[in-house]
């Protein structure tokens, strides 16, 4: 028996509810027509939803779609034009390090947020396609930094799907990319090595920052991928959906693509000896 949108509605927000109970998070229409013709009446299950494993995945990609759209301007604001103190003193600097930008280069801006870390490559000189899956993130970063648009480029674009991270395919390679803070943010990130290998050109350099999976977490699971809700920035709207993976899982993942890692750093922020993030560098080698 097929349930009615109003009962899914109604069942998915009670749903969210307990996930989320802090910030509930807003079912649109867009993922409300999604999901329907998935939805069936779940006889004897109380107000469980029963959505396929597949179907899952799905709506997970569209809730955090959602979800930073409506952080956007909270984001926006709290990062301003210099980024906070943990993205200056802890990412920053060892991705820099590690990606060694120089003005000839053509970087991939991942996940670019308002843009801040493609204002600071376009200070150097550098030529930045950037782009986040949030349209009013984009909107926001295109506005912050129209003072750099000679350098960069920002676009919409879909991180776990390799048609639209194709689609960044330009009349040049890139010779590098970077990533800061965003794959725990992502809910399938094997099309994103997978494209990111594909668009750089030989010996090109992927530099990626994300948090320590061994430190940083909210569960007591590690082996197991699995995700949970919780906060970036205090008093934002919304709490975000976190993708935990292993740290083998994520090397792994590198060596996969074809990716050789040549670099690392773990870096510490509130504890000088448990360290909050982890700083990748893996070197493109044609197979």
């Amino acid at each position: 028996m097929k349930a009615s949108k109003e009962l899914l509605q109604k069942r998915l927000y009670k749903r969210n509810q307990v996930l989320n109970a802090n910030s509930p998070f807003v079912i649109t229409d867009e993922i409300l027509e999604h999901h329907y013709h998935a939805f069936q009446e779940p006889w004897g299950e109380g107000e469980k939803v029963i959505l396929q494993k597949d179907d899952i995945m799905q709506y997970s990609k569209e809730e955090s779609k959602a979800i930073w759209n409506q952080n956007a301007e909270f984001w926006d604001c709290a990062m301003g034009d210099e980024s906070n103190d943990f993205h200056r003193e802890v990412v920053r600097p060892k991705v820099t390090e590690l990606l060694n930008p120089d003005p000839t280069d053509y970087i991939l801006d991942i996940a670019c947020g308002n843009g801040n870390y493609s204002a600071y490559l376009a200070e150097k000189a550098v030529s930045v396609l950037a782009f986040d899956y949030s349209e009013k993130m984009v909107e926001l970063a295109k506005k912050r930094q129209k003072r750099y648009a000679d350098h960069i480029e920002f676009c919409v674009a879909d991180a776990t799907n390799e048609t639209s991270l194709m689609a960044l395919k330009r009349n040049k390679p890139f010779t590098k990319a970077v990533s800061n803070m965003a794959v725990m943010d992502i809910t399938d990130i094997k099309p994103l090595f997978t494209s990111v290998y594909k668009l750089l050109e030989d010996n090109g350099v992927f530099v990626f920052a994300t948090q320590h999976p061994c430190f940083v977490t909210l569960t007591e699971k590690y082996m197991t991928p699995h995700s949970y809700y919780d906060i970036a920035i205090e008093g934002q709207p919304q709490k975000q959906c976190y993708y935990h993976r292993s740290l083998q899982d994520i090397f792994n993942l590198c060596f996969d693509t074809g990716f050789v890692i040549d670099g690392f750093y773990e870096e510490c922020y509130f504890n000088k000896e448990i360290p909050d993030i982890i700083i990748v560098r893996a070197i493109k080698i044609e197979r």
